[in-house]
């Protein structure tokens, strides 16, 4: 004891030591802002891009930190629920499905056969069927998720399996719904609307395509509520109880299998939304949900895990750098993922726990 506080003591007045608890609380956020701050004044067109590509990764992530840091489950098939999302969101609006023949089978009832369901709206390039296919492909994969975490990883957790079986069974999850993804529509790319997409001009950036706004829009809204809820709300304090210690939230009356659940809803409806949303910037492909998985993943480890807010911040930061080292011609698109675990490895050296140190 003698010999700690001493050290202790020690630690407290030598200057070197001082120095490195400085520099690894602050070089990290030194380095992001200056390298953030030159990327949008050099690479201003590339910067706007990575912050909208950004803002779906970073709603994503903010659902798989809440579903990892709450339940403890490395849901490593987050990537791939997020086109199970984005199909379903194509079925409802479109009603097409992988045909006998050539082309597709289409339902007899589908969105777009609604009045109107396919007039454009604003600049957008898609109507207000768009809309409400992706609200009713958030609310089919719903219960999706709560029957994933119903039937694979609850039963799991109850038989003792620890974090490495959770994760090996996870990736189990994705491939199986990666599967059912290529049964149904095949691996030819889909996209929800064709046709040249309006830009708009913002004051002050470069001009962006209409749907983009609409993305960043909804993505930053929805990551908003979601901080309310956690923070401003009786069941967010459940959650983040739940999430500190089970045990005492239980011993303390919470209905810690009602707050889970409540996990899975919230977390996948952000994550569904994400991936419905990154499907109308692009396409639909079901091997782009592995694709999707690593940023995600390195957008949580970055912001740190189970803090929300840190998440979404995560989330822009690989966004951006992904965008800006392609545009120096330095690396090929094909590696841009590489460059963000690159920074994530270089955050982690100095902030072990992310840049809002949550709990690891």
């Amino acid at each position: 004891m003698a010999s700690t506080t001493a050290t202790r003591q020690r630690e407290a007045v030598d200057p070197s030591v001082r120095c490195g608890q400085w520099l690894n609380a602050w070089a990290p956020w030194i380095v992001i802002l200056g390298l953030g701050g030159w990327a949008a004044v050099a690479r201003t067109d590339q910067f706007v891009v990575g912050i909208i590509i950004g803002t779906l990764y970073a709603l994503a992530a903010v659902g798989l930190t809440m579903i990892y840091g709450i339940t403890n489950v490395p849901h490593f098939a987050h990537g791939d629920s997020m086109m199970m999302a984005a199909y379903l969101a194509f079925l409802v609006f479109a009603g097409a499905v992988l045909g006998a023949g050539d082309g597709d089978a289409v339902l007899p009832i589908n969105v777009a056969m609604l009045p109107g369901a396919t007039e454009r709206i604003w600049e957008f390039s898609f109507g207000y069927g768009l809309i409400l296919a992706l609200v009713i492909g958030v609310l089919l994969m719903i219960p999706v998720y709560l029957a994933i975490d119903r039937v694979v990883y609850q039963r799991l957790a109850r038989m003792g399996a620890g974090t490495a079986i959770l994760a090996v069974a996870s990736l189990g999850v994705a491939i199986t719904i990666r599967g059912a993804m290529l049964m149904v529509w095949g691996p030819t790319s889909r996209r929800y609307t064709t046709g040249i997409r309006d830009t708009i001009q913002i004051p002050g950036l470069p001009r962006i395509v209409a749907d983009q706004f609409f993305i960043l829009v909804v993505a930053i809204g929805l990551t908003v509520a979601a901080y309310v809820v956690l923070y401003r709300t009786t069941l967010g304090t459940t959650m983040r109880a739940a999430a500190d210690n089970p045990d005492l939230a239980r011993a303390s009356g919470i209905d810690t299998a009602v707050t889970r659940r409540w996990t899975w809803i919230i977390g996948g409806g952000l994550t569904a939304v994400a991936g419905i949303l990154l499907a109308l910037q692009s396409q639909l492909t079901p091997e782009l949900g592995f694709v999707l998985l690593l940023p995600i993943f390195a957008a949580m480890i970055l912001g740190g895990i189970g803090n929300p807010f840190g998440a979404f911040l995560g989330g822009l930061i690989v966004g951006v750098v992904g965008e800006v080292s392609v545009s120096l011609g330095i690396i090929s698109p094909g590696y841009k993922t590489g460059v963000a675990f690159v920074v994530l490895i270089v955050v982690i050296l100095f902030r072990p726990r992310g840049l809002f140190g949550a709990k690891a």
